[in-house]
């Protein structure tokens, strides 16, 4: 059997209780309910805590290490990594941006990347066009559907004014 440890935990059990109950994240329940057990005195060693968790007793001692440290601000704190710099970002994105507000605009994304390359000497990819364009700058490429040559236009308004008529009723 592995040896009790000590660990002060300056936070009521009350308090503990409330926090577990509001807390939103699994990772967050996680770390309360193991003070809770601590404070409450269910539990008094590492290697029981990482059953009832189903987590290796390594992460507990990280855990309890975070919390001698700094307390429960520290043990709730996410790191979140930064991640790339935007491949389409400053002024190239305002270009853009003012591009598509144009009435010629683009026809297709694939039109997009040939500027970006042309114009900006970018070179980027079509799904990163497609995620900027779209998400980013939530935009659209607007381009009408293809009409018939053939197309009469006395039957299309006649169709039209029928449907309002039928959907009426």
């Amino acid at each position: 059997m592995s040896r009790p440890f000590k660990i002060e935990i300056t936070e009521s059990e009350t308090d503990l209780k409330k926090q577990l109950q509001h807390v939103r994240e699994d990772i967050h329940k996680e770390k309360l309910q193991m003070l809770w057990w601590l404070k409450s005195g269910q539990v008094t060693q590492q290697q029981e805590i990482g059953k009832r968790l189903g987590r290796d007793t390594s992460t507990v001692t990280r855990w309890l290490q975070k919390y001698r440290r700094g307390g429960l601000v520290e043990l709730l704190q996410i790191n979140k990594a930064l991640g790339n710099e935007r491949k389409i970002n400053g002024e190239v994105l305002a270009d853009l941006q003012q591009q598509l507000q144009n009435p010629e605009g683009f026809s297709s994304y694939g039109a997009i990347v040939e500027w970006l390359k042309q114009k900006h000497d970018l070179t980027v990819e079509y799904g990163t066009v497609y995620a900027t364009v779209r998400y980013l700058l939530g935009a659209k490429l607007k381009e009408p559907r293809p009409q018939s040559d053939q197309q009469n236009e006395q039957a299309v308004e006649t169709f039209k004014k029928t449907l309002v008529r039928r959907s009426l009723r």
